[in-house]
């Protein structure tokens, strides 16, 4: 039996807008300049999404959890403190470089090739429809998570400033 096959199959939750509510700090990303350091610095106050918690608490029964977020390294711990906080499990938490700013649907796709090469992606779960587009087109399987308010300027920066 190959390696692959011994492990426990993968599902890839975002954190933004997935996981956590970010609508208390969407001003921040109203004005120009856009407030970055206020936006992320805001991330700790982020209320849990009661759905995205609730499908990732019930995925771990089958799978290992795993975030991909298009936050900034530089929030780690923050992030791996919110999710500790929140009552999520365990995972390990892929998050963008410092300085890329490449569209989140580039910098995603390139962790969960790397992630498939040994594992099977049972699931992604993402609010960001681009993400989740270019994901289904490379065959994982995709939950488009619909249930946070819009946030047009989000969607702005992940597409066209590689910001979160």
């Amino acid at each position: 039996m190959s390696d692959r096959a011994n492990r426990r199959p993968l599902a890839v939750f975002d954190i933004d807008n997935t996981l956590a509510d970010t609508g208390h700090r969407q001003h921040f990303l109203e004005r120009r300049p856009r407030d970055w350091d206020g936006f992320f610095g805001a991330a700790p106050a982020d209320p849990p999404l009661a759905r995205g918690v609730a499908l990732a608490v019930e995925r771990a029964a089958d799978c290992e959890i795993v975030y991909l977020t298009g936050r900034p390294e530089r929030c780690r711990a923050d992030t791996e403190a919110w999710l500790e906080r929140h009552g999520l499990p365990q995972g390990r938490v892929w998050m963008r470089g410092d300085r890329d700013r490449r569209p989140a649907r580039l910098t995603k796709l390139d962790i969960l090739r790397r992630l498939a090469r040994s594992r099977e992606v049972r699931v992604l779960v993402d609010d960001d429809e681009l993400v989740c587009q270019a994901a289904r087109a490379e065959g994982f399987p995709v939950v488009s998570a619909n249930w946070a308010a819009e946030a047009p300027e989000l969607k702005s920066a992940q597409e066209g400033e590689g910001r979160t």
